[in-house]
């Protein structure tokens, strides 16, 4: 459910991931520059105004519930191959559930 777009990272891999960027490097470029880079990167999208229209900010809740949960194992072991972050990508889960829940809920009053 969670690709790279929406992968979670720890403060300190932020940390890690932000030092390894050439911040004046980056400054010297145009925007020219970048867009080609961009264009010519596979791994690279470059965000049109139609994509900016299109888009929705999530802001995710900060007011989380510590809880204890049994899981089945193959459940818990399918989530943990994708790496860290594993129990937000639960939580997404069970937020897509919750969401198509109360949205069939909506279409039938």
């Amino acid at each position: 459910m969670s690709d790279e777009r929406t992968k979670s990272y720890s403060a300190d891999q932020l940390e890690e991931m932000e030092s390894q960027t050439d911040w004046e490097a980056l400054q010297e470029k145009t925007d020219e520059e970048i867009e080609e880079a961009v264009r010519e990167d596979p791994d690279a999208v470059l965000l049109d105004e139609e994509w900016f229209q299109k888009a929705k900010l999530v802001v995710p809740a900060s007011d989380k519930k510590r809880i204890t949960i049994r899981l089945d194992e193959d459940i818990v072991e399918h989530f943990k191959q994708g790496g860290p972050g594993y129990q937000s990508r639960i939580n997404d889960v069970l937020r897509a559930y919750v969401t198509s829940k109360r949205l069939e809920g909506q279409g039938s009053e």
